[in-house]
């Protein structure tokens, strides 16, 4: 049986995620997921190299700490913005013309219409990847891959749709892995392989599109008859919509990307009594400054629906609105946001699901995977389940440690809160408490949470209702 390690990093936008996984036969078991804040990436690609690489080299070291290896080879996602695509053709002659065709032949001509392809511009423009539309015999046309084989001909013809990226952008991709000494073991187009853990494959035959909302990218990719038949971007995600906060409310980007976490939502007539509720932020050398939480939803609803409509154009224009029998699902990790499944079904009236990963895999002790956020590295996991490559670790000795002399002082720990700046109330409307003048500090800020549970009930009622 065949036995082989796995290391797959997306480079996300916003966060770095690095998985491994021991694959034995058809078993895949997750040994390691962790996500880590990214640096140097716009809108999914690589512009910054060297701080990528140094913030991804830390992400690194930690996941071989952690396994005791050492990762040589990697394999990683493509960029998923300014991707077009093209449709190409390629024709196979067979030499023993009654002999079944096999799966080989199926591959050999994807390889062929893969490398004969002619790029406008070489030097600019790289094939991502193809996928294989339709197949066609002597006899016989519009036949899917798994019909085709088996059949006979003199010769087999394939449809394609080939999708095209910018060269210097995945040459980014391998001076950020040159720079941490990793070879990559292969480069996936995250669409493809995302869909693979996601979407099952009823959906995929009945018609679907698949929205991943990334924090960067927003991309759409329609399935039909089990083949992806479309696919577009747009650059704008979550980080526009914690931008919006920040600059709407006059706050840091750091705090506004917690208050999106833990108090933002979408639909803000549908907050019930919650509405009336305000989040004071209290500083220790300024004003409080208060955000009342519909107007918070107020400002997430506005780029929320920018971006729906945008994602909506893209299926008007793929032509097959009308054959998505089985509606939208939504990925990434700004998929979870409150109330926006609801705005999509609002917006669109498909019917609207949370994807996440299927249970194709063990994970045993390993938080995070089954989160929208994991589904582009444990897609690429599974991609690599069936193809060709060696292992990408090698394990090293577990060194022995020394017992310390003496315990270690114990530290206070931590409040396990989001936030990191300023104070955070939620308070009723009609009931500001009165503020109290303190002696002034060192200008730091801090949250104190006060009696979440009872405060916060409405919030989570409405997250029940809206999941």
């Amino acid at each position: 049986m065949q036995q082989k390690t796995i290391a797959a990093i997306d480079l996300g936008t916003s966060k770095f995620s690095v998985a491994v996984a021991q694959i034995s036969g058809e078993d895949v078991e997750i040994e390691y997921y962790r996500e880590h804040p990214a640096a140097g990436i716009r809108n999914s690609f690589v512009f910054n190299p060297k701080k990528a690489a140094e913030k991804l080299k830390a992400a690194v070291a930690e996941a071989e700490e952690a396994l005791h290896i050492k990762i040589r080879q990697a394999v990683v996602g493509l960029p998923r913005y300014s991707v077009h695509q093209k449709s190409a053709e390629g024709e196979l002659p067979r030499s023993e013309p009654e002999e079944y065709i096999s799966r080989e032949e199926i591959e050999t001509l994807k390889d062929l219409a893969l490398s004969t392809y002619p790029l406008d511009d070489v030097e600019k423009e790289v094939i991502y990847g193809a996928v294989a539309q339709s197949f066609s015999t002597e006899d016989e046309i519009q036949l899917v891959e798994e019909d085709v084989i088996g059949t006979i001909s003199s010769s087999v013809k394939g449809n394609f749709k080939i999708f095209i990226g910018d060269r210097s952008r995945t040459g980014a991709i391998d001076k950020v892995f040159n720079d941490l000494s990793i070879a990559i073991a292969r480069k996936y187009f995250l669409p493809d392989t995302t869909s693979s853990v996601v979407l099952s494959q009823e959906e995929k035959i009945n018609g679907v599109a698949l929205i991943e909302m990334g924090a960067g990218v927003t991309s759409v990719s329609i399935w039909h008859g089990g083949i992806m038949r479309y696919y577009a971007a747009i650059p704008f995600g979550g980080n526009t919509i914690t931008s919006d906060i920040r600059i709407e409310c006059g706050i840091s980007e750091a705090l506004a990307e917690n208050i999106k976490l833990a108090y933002g939502s979408c639909l803000p007539t549908r907050l019930a009594s919650l509405s009336e509720k305000v989040l004071q932020i209290r500083y220790e050398d300024r004003p409080t400054k208060e955000i009342q939480v519909k107007y918070l939803a107020e400002i997430i609803s506005a780029r929320a629906k920018e971006i729906i409509d945008a994602v909506l154009y893209e299926i008007q224009q793929s032509g097959m609105q009308d054959i998505l029998r089985t509606g939208i699902v939504l990925t990434g990790g700004c998929a979870n946001l409150t109330g926006l499944a609801s705005l999509v079904k609002d917006m669109s009236g498909y019917n609207v699901r949370i994807g996440y990963s299927r249970h194709l895999f063990s994970a045993s002790g390993c938080g995070g995977v089954y989160s929208t956020g994991a589904t582009g590295a444990i897609g690429m996991v599974m991609a690599a389940k069936n193809d060709s490559l060696q292992d990408c670790v090698e394990a090293l000795k577990v060194p022995v440690k020394e017992e310390p002399e003496e315990e270690p002082e114990s530290k206070p720990a931590s409040n396990g809160s989001l936030f990191d700046e300023g104070e955070i109330e939620v308070v009723p409307t009609e009931k500001k408490p009165k503020h109290v003048d303190e002696p002034k500090k060192p200008r730091t800020q801090r949250v104190i949470w006060k009696n979440l549970t009872d405060k916060l009930g409405s919030l989570y009622d409405f997250i029940s209702k809206e999941d």
